[in-house]
C-alpha cells in the first residue's frame, strides 16, 4: 500500500477511527522538506503497510487539522492510534531514523 492523500473530510474515518495505527504527515506542495520526505514515506508505507497506514494531508488545503493539532512547522509527522495522538516528529528525517521512531512509537 502507498500513503493516502486525505483531506479533513476523510481524517475522521481513516485516521481517527482507524483500527490500527497511523502516522499522518502534514505537508504543502511548495516545501522543500516536504517534497524530499515524500518518497520515503511512500517507501515505508510500502514497507511497513501490515503495521501502520501512512497518510498525508496537505495543511494549505486543510488548515483545521494544523489548527486543532497545533502543527506550526512542516513536514509534521503524528502518529494516532485509537482516535488520539501519540508522537510527532517534526523535520525532513533519513528514512532509517523516521522507521525506528515509528517502530519506537508502534
Amino acid at each position: 500500500m502507498s500513503t493516502l492523500n486525505i483531506d479533513e473530510n476523510q481524517f475522521d474515518e481513516i485516521v481517527l477511527k482507524a483500527t490500527g495505527p497511523v502516522l499522518v504527515a502534514c505537508h504543502t506542495d511548495w516545501s522543500g522538506p516536504c517534497l524530499l520526505i515524500a518518497p520515503v514515506l511512500d517507501e515505508i508505507a510500502s514497507e511497513m503497510q501490515d503495521r501502520i497506514v501512512i497518510a498525508k494531508v496537505n495543511i494549505d488545503e486543510n488548515p483545521s487539522i494544523q489548527w486543532k493539532y497545533g502543527v506550526r512547522s512542516i513536514p509534521a509527522m503524528i502518529i494516532f492510534k485509537d482516535g488520539q495522538p501519540l508522537a510527532t516528529k517534526v523535520g525532513s528525517l533519513s528514512k532509517s531514523k523516521l522507521t525506528e521512531w515509528i517502530t519506537s512509537v508502534i
